[in-house]
């Protein structure tokens, strides 16, 4: 029994140090840097395939085969068009207005991004200046 005891003492003693030399190189890694994928460019809606229409913010497989039967029975001309496509409401539409053209070439590609992490600070608010002015 007691060899049992000892066992189990030694073992919880060794996962606890593993635990520990995991964490303790985790910190000393640093924070690691974070990125997003941003889109660049733009995507010509009536000519795109079906991956460049995946490319687009909030379109997926389905809305890209959904846009592509919809431009076949009428190409689109301008933004609103797009609400013909099923799943398309007005605020997915308006998030693809930088994005989308309906003329010319599909130049549209991700890139990836650094995340800084840290938030701008605002200014100080007029208030604030002309408390301390006085």
């Amino acid at each position: 029994m007691k060899t049992n005891n000892k066992l189990a003492k030694f073992v919880s003693y060794v996962a606890v140090a593993v635990v520990a030399l995991g964490a303790g190189s985790a910190l000393a890694a640093g924070p690691k840097t974070k990125t997003k994928k941003e889109l660049t460019g733009v995507v010509n809606v009536n000519t795109a395939t079906a991956a460049q229409l995946d490319l687009l913010p909030g379109i997926g497989q389905k809305a890209a085969k959904r846009i592509i039967e919809q431009r076949a029975s009428k190409p689109f001309a301008k933004l609103e068009d797009l609400r013909r496509v099923k799943g398309l409401g007005v605020k997915k539409v308006e998030k693809l207005r930088a994005h989308v053209i309906f003329q010319g070439t599909t130049t549209a590609s991700l890139k990836k991004v650094v995340v800084d992490g840290q938030q701008p600070t605002a200014p100080p608010s007029a208030q604030g200046r002309r408390a301390s002015q006085r």
